[in-house]
């Protein structure tokens, strides 16, 4: 059954690929627009639905499909039959509502049948219908395209065409109950990172990319008042990243491009750029002054690299000048409770 999963999860991508391998490409070929009765009511309900692992959008898949940890979105495990999810920034949405063409779609492999405004709980969207060919099996595709408040989501269906088990009704239904959190739990977002955080020394989460990237803040997220550049006293934001130098005596020219690259901020000028060891790893230190851009808040910045033998760990933190002791403290004990998985 676990080969059959993995076997199917892999056919599955590949034949989305084509789409998922170029979202821009695919944001200049859909629009979104309002309900037709065509799209059948569903008896599910959203307080029902199911959110893949990582995911902050979720639905209640049709009968037969189960969260894939291949992907986010869901899979019959016995069925080359997937529900693939997107997520796509909220201007996206106006950006495809304006470029729908067809031939777009075509070129990348999807025949496009049919194309009808929808209305969701979550906002409005247009779904299409059509099919593709990928690895010489026929499939019936699926593409909804949802604007959400603060985020596009992209929803990819792809059926063996001979496949009679998922119905036309069964689909829509599936599809009717796209729901979106508005955050995910901190010990979802938390287990998805390679790495662990043992003491955030008074920071909380403030979002997550899975696999990669864990920011810190002050303020807890969705706190009243808790705007970006507002009474903030300290940010953090800490990637895994593959690559990096191979040879130590790289490393202070790898620092200073990596700190030129991080953005938001103004009338820079480093007061300090060294190499460290830290975690029982090489690293680098770079810090300096510099004004935040939308404030003109005066503020310290930090960055520290620690090197491995496959990626590189790096560390960026922020804080208002005149209470950088105290924070540069907060920020090191965050620094060193850091270990990988």
């Amino acid at each position: 059954m676990i080969g059959n999963s993995m076997r199917t999860s892999a056919k599955a991508s590949r034949a989305a690929a084509s789409v998922l391998a170029r979202p821009v490409l695919l944001l200049a070929t859909l629009t979104i627009a309002s309900l037709v009765s065509a799209f059948a009511p569903s008896p599910c309900q959203a307080a029902d639905a199911i959110f893949p692992l990582g995911s902050r959008v979720g639905l209640v898949p049709p009968e037969g499909m189960v969260a894939s940890d291949r992907f986010v979105g869901f899979a019959d495990p016995n069925k080359d039959a997937a529900i693939l999810i997107t997520l796509l920034p909220a201007t996206a949405y106006a950006q495809i509502e304006k470029n729908v063409q067809t031939e777009v779609l075509r070129k990348q492999g999807v025949n496009l049948d049919k194309r009808e405004p929808i209305a969701l709980t979550i906002g409005k969207a247009i779904l299409f219908t059509g099919h593709q060919v990928a690895d010489k099996i026929r499939f019936r595709k699926w593409l909804l395209v949802a604007g959400a408040e603060d985020l596009t989501v992209l929803v990819t269906v792809q059926i063996p065409q001979n496949d009679s088990s998922y119905t036309e009704r069964a689909v829509r239904a599936s599809l009717a109950t796209l729901t979106v959190r508005a955050t995910m739990p901190e010990a979802e977002e938390l287990g998805l990172l390679p790495f662990a955080v043992r003491d955030f020394a008074g920071f909380h989460v403030d979002g997550a990319l899975r696999g990669q990237l864990l920011m810190l803040s002050d303020a807890p997220r969705g706190e009243a008042g808790a705007t970006p550049g507002s009474r903030f006293e300290a940010r953090m934001l800490i990637a895994a990243l593959p690559g990096g130098p191979s040879d130590p005596n790289d490393h202070a020219n790898f620092a200073r491009l990596a700190f030129n690259e991080i953005g938001g901020f103004r009338d820079v000028h480093v007061t300090m750029s060294e190499p460290l060891r830290f975690g029982g790893q090489s690293g680098y230190q770079t810090m300096a002054e510099a004004k935040d851009t939308r404030t003109g808040t005066d503020v310290m910045v930090v960055q520290w690299l620690r090197f491995g033998s496959s990626g590189f760990l790096q560390i960026i933190g922020v804080g208002r000048t005149e209470n950088w002791p105290s924070v540069l403290a907060r920020l090191r004990t965050v620094r060193d409770s850091i270990e990988p998985k």
